[in-house]
């Protein structure tokens, strides 16, 4: 079980699997690297690794460091002690804003990024209307203090839309992703949480110039479509894919749709390699 330590002694937790060129994974707020389990046949033309964030999954959890900032130091010190190059990021919701937070340091790293269910902003603001309601966010909060398991299982749920995923699709998610996952602590997640309410990453979207594939499903209610499409007018180089009909984790119930559109821009990013 391989791990990396960081500047601040938290011992981050990778799983690094296959040949090629890197492609890295982020995983979302109060998940961990096993979301990513039905990417892992894209290992047969790629060297797959998915970092658990500090205070997720196997990594450790300080009992301070959770701003952003940190979160993306644990990426750089991740690209910095692996030597990865060329490497395309995939982030998925709170994992985008790391990706975007991360990207100046990583930039000559780089060769493009994949935003899954991102936003620049996960708060609403009067000069962003695609965000939650900051009052929604902060009372998510207050229900982690309260009831801590049930807020988790009602989070997780929120994340598929009605009638995904079908009972196979579930059971798979449930036996590959939830059984052996580590849910973070409750004061990992309420720090992540505030993290995720406070940041805005929309100073950042100019700068990237690099591909950046962004992927949203279209009946989203975590992180909403329209915040890919604010991200689509202000990324240099991006291009959109909507999955129509589906919510905030179109990797999990659609992954083999999902495995098909990451393909093709990896074909665009390198090559037919």
């Amino acid at each position: 079980m391989p791990f990396i330590e960081t500047a601040d002694g938290v011992a981050i937790h990778y799983e690094d699997e296959g040949e090629g060129r890197p492609l890295v994974f982020v995983h979302g707020w109060a998940m961990s690297a096993r979301v990513w389990r039905f990417q892992k046949e894209l290992d047969a033309s790629r060297r797959l690794i998915a970092m658990d964030l500090r205070g997720h999954g196997q990594s450790g959890a300080p009992t301070d460091g959770y701003a952003m900032v940190d979160f993306a130091g644990d990426l750089v010190s991740l690209f910095t002690t692996l030597d990865l190059t060329d490497a395309v990021l995939v982030g998925w919701s709170m994992g985008a804003q790391v990706v975007l937070q991360a990207f100046s340091l990583l930039r000559s790293r780089l060769a493009g990024l994949v935003l899954v269910s991102g936003t620049p902003k996960f708060s609403a603001a009067g000069d962003y209307p695609f965000g939650l309601p900051l009052v929604d966010v902060k009372g998510m909060g207050l229900r982690l203090r309260r009831d801590y398991q049930k807020t988790m299982g009602d989070f997780f749920r929120g994340m598929f839309a009605d009638g995904e995923p079908d009972r196979e699709q579930y059971q798979r998610i449930v036996h590959e992703i939830v059984m052996g996952g580590r849910s973070p602590g409750a004061e990992a997640a309420r720090r992540s949480l505030q993290t995720l309410a406070d940041a805005d990453l929309r100073p950042q979207l100019g700068l990237v110039d690099r591909p950046v594939l962004l992927v949203h499903g279209s009946r989203d209610a975590i992180c909403l479509p329209a915040a890919s499409q604010y991200m689509a007018e202000r990324l240099p180089m991006a291009r959109l894919r909507i999955i129509e009909g589906s919510g905030h984790a179109p990797f999990m119930v659609r992954p083999a749709e999902f495995n098909d559109i990451l393909l093709d821009f990896l074909r665009s990013v390198y090559g037919r390699d």
